[in-house]
């Protein structure tokens, strides 16, 4: 006997030895896997750091486009002397804001890839685990959020595009329009207008580059909440089934660490962009509300244009977290319902006399009723796409009833209301709560502000 449990005792370490080496497998990157168009991405945009070569390149981009170039731009290029369409007198916050926000979205993606690599940074080593269909549809919102525009692989722009070429479009119909209008006259080249060609594609240059690092890196926080939110409702079908109490909370302690994993990574640029885009409108609002100062288009449109895209970046930020949120905390009430129908369930099984759950919603089906399916399908209308397979008002089937205890029903219902999941920073929720606190102290300030510059009391 002994031999025999000794036998029976090492089938498992065998299997979990090939599992591993399965995971091994998976991780190892090659040109065309999943992340070859990411890849490329990177490459066109020179912030790739997978080899040192392509390091130095990314790093003396960033410091010329980043730092040198609008340094050049105030300090040489402004027009002191200009007229009131020419001179820039705000042109000192949007060169700090752009620039602050771009280096610290730049420092942030080159930590996550250097420290973490690209597929375990996006989670693809842990995507073999996962459904065919959460693998396929995150595989696709890669591609995507970040092909390049206009590829052979590709014909439409990528999300990243959709936040920078109309704030890039009107940057270069004023750019070019200062330039040619006599905005500077500096001969640095020998040649007026070679010169004033040059100045124009280096600012035009590092605007472009400055606004896509920082969507870059907001648009890769939104498309790894996407793969949560894949999982989550991956997560719901398990109500949907026979399940046991066991697999229902091991996938969710899964989840919740994924959660625990994104919100750690991210926490620290969270809180940098809510603070340095804060400080940036408060300064450009404290300089438009002094007295006597003139705001037209063409003294404040790039004051303008700054203020969008930081604004834009900052709520692409806030809402995927909030989203996220929201998703894992309805499991709480997804589990309350599957608790609830399969209690009723026991319960009417054991009288005898009362139709079932799922007998009454059969009958109710075949009843024919015109007026019951028009009210559901008026109800869907009405709903829209905000019901999905997590948040819903649908009976759930009855099929714990018949394998899972009561007292274990309850437990995991409890478990889910006192570990609610979320992303999180430095131990905030980020819920829409949150969102609604965070408007009210923007808000407060912006009032206090408004007091003491034009007199709002």
């Amino acid at each position: 006997m002994a031999d025999i449990d000794i036998v029976v005792g090492k089938e498992p370490l065998i299997n979990r030895e090939n599992n591993k080496n399965k995971v091994f497998n998976r991780c190892v990157s090659h040109q065309q896997d999943e992340l070859h168009s990411f890849r490329k991405y990177l490459r066109w945009m020179c912030v790739d750091h997978s080899s040192p070569w392509t390091a130095i390149l990314s790093w003396t981009m960033f410091v010329v486009f980043t730092l040198v170039v609008p340094a050049i731009s105030h300090f040489l290029l402004a027009c002191a002397d200009c007229d009131s369409y020419h001179s820039r007198p705000y042109d000192s916050v949007v060169q700090l804001s752009l620039s602050s926000v771009a280096a610290v979205s730049f420092l942030c993606l080159t930590r996550f890839v250097s420290k973490y690599g690209l597929r375990r940074f996006l989670f693809f080593d842990k995507l073999w685990d996962e459904s065919e269909t959460v693998r396929r549809n995150y595989t696709n919102q890669l591609n995507v959020s970040f092909s390049i525009p206009y590829s052979s692989s590709q014909t439409s722009l990528h999300i990243v595009s959709y936040f920078v070429i109309p704030c890039f479009l009107a940057m270069s119909a004023y750019k070019i329009w200062w330039y040619a209008s006599g905005g500077s006259q500096i001969p640095f080249l020998g040649n007026v207008v070679l010169s004033d060609t040059v100045a124009c594609v280096m600012e035009l240059c590092s605007w472009l580059y400055r606004t896509t690092v920082i969507f870059l890196v907001c648009v890769l926080f939104r498309l790894i909440c996407h793969l949560q939110i894949l999982r989550l409702h991956d997560f719901a079908q398990l109500f949907q089934i026979d399940s046991d109490v066991g697999s229902i909370l091991s996938e969710h302690l899964r989840i919740r660490r994924h959660l625990r994993i994104i919100s750690h990574r991210y926490r620290s640029f969270i809180l940098c962009l809510l603070i340095l885009v804060t400080g940036s409108q408060f300064s450009s609002l404290l300089i438009t509300t002094k007295a006597y100062t003139e705001v037209n288009i063409y003294r404040a449109g790039e004051l303008a244009l700054c203020s969008m895209t930081l604004v834009t970046a900052l709520l692409i930020l806030l809402r995927s977290a909030s989203k996220i949120t929201h998703k894992a905390q309805a499991v709480t009430c997804l589990a309350a319902k599957w608790h609830v129908c399969a209690t009723l369930e026991t319960f009417e099984t054991a009288d005898g006399e009362t139709p079932t759950l799922v007998a009454r919603n059969n009958h109710n089906n075949n009843k024919g009723n015109d007026d019951i399916i028009t009210l559901a399908e008026s109800d869907s209308e009405d709903y829209g796409d905000e019901e999905d397979d997590l948040d819903n008002n649908n009976i759930i089937p009855a099929y714990a009833f018949s394998t899972i205890s009561f007292q274990k029903r309850q437990a995991l219902v409890s478990y889910f209301e006192n570990n609610r999941a979320g992303i999180t920073v430095y131990g905030f929720t980020l819920d829409r709560g949150t969102l609604h606190t965070i408007f009210g102290l923007e808000l407060s300030l912006v009032l206090w502000l408004l007091g003491k510059t034009i007199g709002i009391s």
